[in-house]
């Protein structure tokens, strides 16, 4: 009898358990795209402030603003793993997805170790070039559990939301990654390589910009678009010149975070509107 009953508790557990993960909404999927999108531009950040920090351009707020960016990209990884109610993030079930969260953990753990070394007023040439080898191969990881959550959730709600979420997510990150470029070439760290990306960032945030401008999906999406153009058309002369001037630098520092707040308000739009 209590052989019977520990299995009926037991394979309660089991159904309540595989009830709860079914039960994870359409809005939450979307909010952990949202976030795990999120991720990508956060690699970029981190180096982008990193650069600012070396190249002595409001020193303190980047300070700041990186060991905030290191913590959240942290927590927000252990989210992805584990759950965390706070940011809303559901553990994940799939196994793939769990895979690549691991392979970005993994590559997390070095990367960290720089940027907070940066912190500690280490800027030595071998951790800025450890930073610059580092980081893009933990975007291009962070980038593929993206693509794997961007197909589950194309699974529950409609798959070319599900994209666009995505794709309009990935628009903050190339923000972040055409300034770093601008930096890297500023410092000196690999100029013409960082030269030649910055030019293929550039040309896809702007045919991205214009496919999103193109086919939004609401009217308040479509108004966030058009003050996204706005703020691009306002900083887009210093990238396409180069300009590594003082004068330019400075500008950078403000006009790319205020492009960012634009694009990343329309990426919440964008998650909002998925339903359940």
């Amino acid at each position: 009898m209590k052989y019977l009953k520990f299995n009926f508790l037991f394979l309660s557990f089991i159904f309540f358990s595989l009830a709860a993960n079914a039960a994870i909404s359409n809005q939450d999927m979307a909010n952990v795209i949202n976030k795990a999108g999120k991720q990508r531009m956060l690699t970029q950040k981190m180096t982008k402030e990193v650069m600012f920090i070396t190249l002595n351009i409001d020193v303190e707020i980047n300070q700041e603003e990186l060991e905030a960016t290191i913590e959240l990209f942290d927590k927000t990884l252990n989210g992805l793993i584990n759950g965390d109610s706070y940011l809303g993030l559901v553990k994940t079930e799939n196994a793939d997805i769990s895979a690549k969260l691991k392979e970005v953990e993994n590559l997390w753990k070095p990367f960290q170790e720089k940027v907070t070394a940066v912190l500690k007023g280490d800027m030595s040439p071998d951790v800025l070039a450890a930073i610059n080898q580092q980081n893009v191969p933990l975007l291009k990881k962070m980038n593929e559990a993206v693509q794997a959550y961007e197909k589950e959730g194309g699974s529950l709600f409609e798959p070319k939301l599900a994209n666009v979420i995505n794709k309009a997510g990935k628009q903050r990150m190339l923000i972040q990654k055409m300034t770093k470029e601008l930096l890297l070439v500023a410092k000196g760290i690999e100029a013409e390589a960082n030269k030649t990306n910055l030019t293929s960032s550039v040309a896809e945030f702007e045919k991205v910009l214009t496919e999103l401008s193109a086919n939004s999906i609401n009217e308040s999406i479509a108004s966030q678009l058009k003050k996204v153009q706005k703020k691009w058309a306002k900083y887009k002369p210093i990238l396409d010149t180069v300009d590594i001037s003082e004068t330019a630098l400075k500008k950078v520092d403000k006009l790319s975070l205020s492009l960012y707040r634009a694009m990343n308000k329309a990426v919440q739009l964008y998650a909002n509107s998925v339903t359940n």
